[in-house]
């Protein structure tokens, strides 16, 4: 596949998310809750994670922004489920290092899942905060599950 081909897939699936928001909607009873705010653009959202002991149960979220925070926020849904709080921090080390990574990528993006989708953002610093402003929040629901 042509890497124009795999962008355009990938624009697609970033499209898709954004419009079909996986784990939208806040739910009454969340083991942590956590609201996020990128000035830059105006994003913000709030992260509920549930868990069943060490392990999360589902993510569910509500926000307002561009399409690459929401499509995020949806990917992140997806990929959390049946992971352990300590897997679930690996997997955000790993996001955030994709973002670094000015669209170079990583060495192995495989345990990202569809959120790999996200990596040409990595080329456009700005855009950064978008991409991690539903793992920042997840990251601070992990820290006050863990207080």
């Amino acid at each position: 596949m042509a890497s124009g081909d795999l962008a355009g897939m990938y624009q697609q699936v970033i499209l898709e998310h954004s419009r079909e928001k996986h784990g939208f909607g806040l739910q009454p009873e969340a083991d942590a809750s956590n609201h996020q705010l990128n000035p830059t653009c105006g994003d913000e959202l709030t992260m509920q994670l549930h868990l069943d002991g060490n392990v999360v149960r589902s993510l569910t979220w509500e926000g307002a922004g561009c399409s690459i925070s929401m499509a995020s926020a949806s990917l992140l849904h997806d990929l959390a489920p049946g992971l352990t709080v300590d897997e679930m921090h690996a997997r955000i080390d790993l996001f955030r290092e994709l973002m670094h990574s000015k669209g170079a990528g990583i060495e192995d993006d495989e345990p990202l899942g569809d959120a790999v989708v996200l990596e040409g953002v990595s080329k456009y610093m700005a855009r950064v905060k978008c991409a991690m402003l539903a793992w920042v929040a997840l990251e601070a629901d992990l820290a006050q599950v863990a207080a």
